[in-house]
């Protein structure tokens, strides 16, 4: 089976999972900058791990309203569709990643000021594995 690359939009960086060839286990990468190579880096990414799926992450307020985030990752969603025909691209609603990291990273011992370099791809951790328990659910 391919392996899902997770995708937690931010406006400076994006976080990025990975799971592995089972898809029941999403491990963190690097977070790669919101610039103008974004697109070349995930690119990279897709060719290099075998890539079949890709999970955008879709911040809906916690009453489930469109945001100004979510405006954001929705357009970034149809950009990365309309670039990556050759995989799926899904959006799947990450609310509460964030403060479900930071929370793992406070109980793995990590202070506070140490999170901020591993926060993104924390949450697009807990968004891709929420992701792939529902396939396996299903």
């Amino acid at each position: 089976m391919a392996k899902v690359l997770g995708l937690d939009p931010g406006t400076k960086r994006c976080g990025i999972a990975i799971s592995n060839s089972s898809r029941t286990m999403a491990f963190p990468r690097p977070a790669l900058a919101r610039d103008d190579s974004l697109l070349v880096r995930l690119g990279v990414l897709i060719d290099d791990e075998s890539i079949e799926t890709l999970v955008i992450g879709r911040p809906l307020s916690l009453a489930g309203r469109v945001t100004v985030s979510t405006t954001d990752a929705d357009a970034l969603y149809h950009e990365v569709a309309q670039r990556f025909t050759s995989v799926s691209v899904v959006q799947f609603d990450e609310r509460l990643t964030t403060v479900a990291a930071q929370k793992a990273l406070s109980e793995a011992g990590l202070k506070s000021k140490d999170h901020r370099d591993r926060l993104d791809s924390a949450a697009a951790v807990v968004m891709l594995q929420n992701y792939v328990d529902g396939l396996i659910a299903n």
